[in-house]
């Protein structure tokens, strides 16, 4: 295999990759539109249907460590297609919900739990699939960019079935895809790796680290409202997490099998991707939620109206991702993903020029459009930092990390723009909590900027052509 080409015995493997992180981020998204319509029909509120978006987002994270441990115990492709069935039950569970809570089982939970059992194998296989760095960029490149489309097409998706058919089709959509990617994997895809299955297996390590991450979450969603709940969960949820780590110490110096190894916490290279891709999830979640949020609830836009405003950005990721292979072999990974930082944040900027809170929605366009540009050129590279800082023995733990972070960015971004825009910074004028809101999303672009302005110079070295990093080294050459 070249630099140039994928093997043609790699392309359906390929595909059905990419339709899996593809349907993934449009569950994630494409709920946003549906807001008004589903409260309605279920006879709930609309910040009900914001807790089961952020919940879903939420399981996702907390989920995603343990999901990328469980491959190396039960076999990456098992893991996918048991994910895979998982999530396409959820979906059709939530098709037909008569509630909110069945809604929450279907969507956020089932769905949740599928997604963190079937991402690390995407990932995973991927790196050890695809041998050097010319095509794992093109991998990675098409991955991201279906990942990066499913987020931001998912409302205009979202849209055109709700308005079209119902937003129950929406699930149903979800399932028969779902079906689709079951079908191609089972055929095409195979694991180069055995399953060890007498591993053991770090239960309270799962635990704490899940519990961790919800109650930091759960702490920033109640913030509007109580603000000694909310530095009473996210202390707890940082001692939860403290008393993770403590955990994960003993058993490596008893020569047992944590959750996560501290060698994965060593690497600088890697730690400072993993800050850029938690960031620009944030962004792609936090962007999404306020603007389809302030097109319904204060324009009073309807899911296809709304839909059709994140046109824009959805051409501007799919230019940017699908470029990204190229550009991975004519550029450092550091400068593509600072760019993009810079691109994404200069859309904000002309978003909030142009678009304001005015009455003219196609002035928004063209901020939207270039938001979209900055977060296809770099989610990419932020991937391909972080997979390949490691070497084959490593990637069920650096994938399940990574996507967790990846994933506790996404449900920051709901939870933190939902906080402020549910706070209502100025109640005579609510579309400047839209604007306080963006600026917020902003300011995380700024922190993931910093942190890949400090990534080495130069290329890295692909993990399947060396050994895994030594610790505390970088990788980069």
């Amino acid at each position: 295999m070249t630099s140039e080409r994928i093997a043609p015995g790699l392309r359906q493997a390929l595909i059905a990759f990419a339709l899996a992180q593809f349907i993934c981020s449009f569950a994630g998204s494409n709920m946003n539109v549906m807001i008004t319509d589903i409260s309605q029909d279920l006879d709930t509120t609309v910040q009900g249907v914001q807790l089961a978006i952020t919940l879903f987002l939420l399981v996702m994270a907390a989920l995603m460590i343990p999901g990328g441990k469980l491959t190396d115990l039960l076999g990456r492709k098992w893991c996918l297609i048991a994910g895979l069935i998982l999530f396409g039950s959820g979906a059709l569970l939530s098709a037909f919900a008569p509630g909110l809570g069945v809604l929450i089982i279907g969507y956020s939970i089932l769905e949740g739990v599928g997604t963190a059992l079937l991402i690390p194998p995407v990932y995973i296989l991927t790196t050890l699939l695809f041998r050097d760095l010319g095509s794992r960029a093109k991998a990675f490149g098409l991955i991201s960019a279906m990942g990066g489309v499913g987020a931001v097409a998912g409302p205009l998706i979202g849209g055109l079935v709700a308005s079209a058919i119902h937003w129950r089709a929406a699930f149903v959509l979800q399932a028969v895809i779902v079906l689709v990617i079951v079908l191609l994997a089972r055929r095409a895809v195979r694991d180069p790796l055995p399953a060890d299955r007498t591993m053991p297996f770090d239960v309270l390590g799962a635990v704490l680290s899940a519990a961790g991450l919800i109650l930091i979450v759960m702490g920033i969603l109640v913030s509007d409202d109580n603000v000694w709940a909310f530095v009473g969960l996210v202390l707890a949820g940082v001692l939860m997490l403290v008393w993770f780590f403590a955990t994960v110490r003993a058993k490596e110096r008893t020569g047992g099998e944590p959750l996560l190894s501290t060698v994965l916490f060593r690497n600088r290279t890697s730690n400072l991707g993993l800050i850029t891709q938690n960031m620009q999830w944030l962004m792609v979640m936090g962007s999404s939620f306020v603007v389809s949020t302030y097109l319904q609830v204060v324009r009073g836009y309807n899911a296809i109206e709304t839909g059709a405003v994140f046109t824009a950005t959805t051409v501007g990721v799919l230019i940017s991702s699908l470029a990204a292979g190229r550009m991975a072999r004519r550029r450092p990974q550091r400068t593509l993903i600072i760019a993009g930082f810079v691109v994404t944040i200069s859309g904000i900027a002309l978003l909030l020029l142009l678009g304001g809170t005015g009455d003219g929605v196609w002035a928004m366009l063209p901020g939207l459009f270039v938001i979209g540009l900055g977060l296809g050129g770099m989610l990419t590279p932020s991937v391909n930092v972080v997979q390949s800082s490691f070497g084959e023995d490593l990637q069920g733990e650096i994938s399940g990390l990574s996507r967790s972070v990846s994933n506790l960015g996404s449900s920051l971004g709901a939870a933190l723009t939902g906080t402020i825009l549910v706070a209502q910074v100025d109640g005579s004028h609510p579309g400047r909590a839209y604007v306080w809101a963006m600026i917020a999303v902003a300011g995380a672009g700024v922190i993931g900027l910093i942190a890949a302005a400090y990534l080495p110079r130069g290329g890295f070295t692909p993990a399947s052509d060396t050994q895994s990093a030594p610790a505390g080294g970088s990788r980069s050459t």
